[in-house]
């Protein structure tokens, strides 16, 4: 079986959900990091791996392939009898089709807005933008009020299994739970014990230890 080929980088929210996939599948890989300060992405060879000039991107054999979510989903039917299941098969399939395009379009343009102002600009030496912060804490009150009804009566968003749902949810939830946002998610008290349980696999944590290397 040929050695995966991930070109990425470690703190980038596309990246680290095609990270925990792998990992999550036991699944060895190759990290050839992108460096996007110095404008690595926009290479004439990071291109022919992404034409649109993004990170990750996933080398399989011949195969070579971009965009996040669709990384994942590849990596979970292609590898379907190693590691973690992450798809759902039957009844449980609709729902998560259903759960992963609600992270896509209700979860990830909020929470990602909130990683950038609180955490990201900071970093970058940037000021935070207090309207915008105001106003996506408010949506994503909104979407987090339906994801405790959800998770109520449910362990994980799709089933009582943890799935690609789940997991591309982490970056963000990360990111976030190092801001004042956390309260949101804690005074939830479904949605606060989904988020310690997906944030504490063993996966995420080799995740979160690429940061630190």
């Amino acid at each position: 079986m040929a050695v995966s080929k991930v070109h990425g980088a470690v703190f980038s929210t596309a990246s680290m959900p095609v990270f925990a996939c792998l990992y999550e599948k036991d699944l060895d890989f190759q990290f050839i990091p992108v460096n996007m300060g110095a404008g690595e992405h926009k290479s004439e060879t990071f291109l022919s791996l992404n034409p649109f000039g993004q990170v990750p991107a996933l080398e399989v054999g011949d195969q070579k392939l971009f965009e996040s979510r669709a990384i994942t989903q590849y990596i979970a039917e292609e590898y379907a009898d190693k590691g973690t299941q992450l798809t759902c098969l039957g009844k449980a399939k609709a729902p998560l089709l259903v759960w992963k395009e609600v992270e896509a379009h209700q979860f990830d343009p909020v929470a990602s807005k909130l990683s950038w102002e609180l955490v990201f600009k900071p970093m970058f030496g940037q000021t935070t933008d207090p309207a915008v912060v105001e106003e996506n804490e408010a949506k994503l009150c909104k979407v987090l009020d339906i994801y405790e009804a959800r998770l109520a009566q449910s362990k994980y968003l799709a089933c009582d299994c943890f799935t690609l749902a789940d997991m591309h949810h982490l970056p963000n939830l990360h990111y976030l739970m190092g801001t004042p946002v956390k309260k949101l998610f804690d005074s939830r008290p479904h949605v606060g014990a989904w988020v310690a349980d997906i944030s504490s696999r063993p996966a995420w944590s080799k995740v979160i230890a690429m940061q630190k290397q």
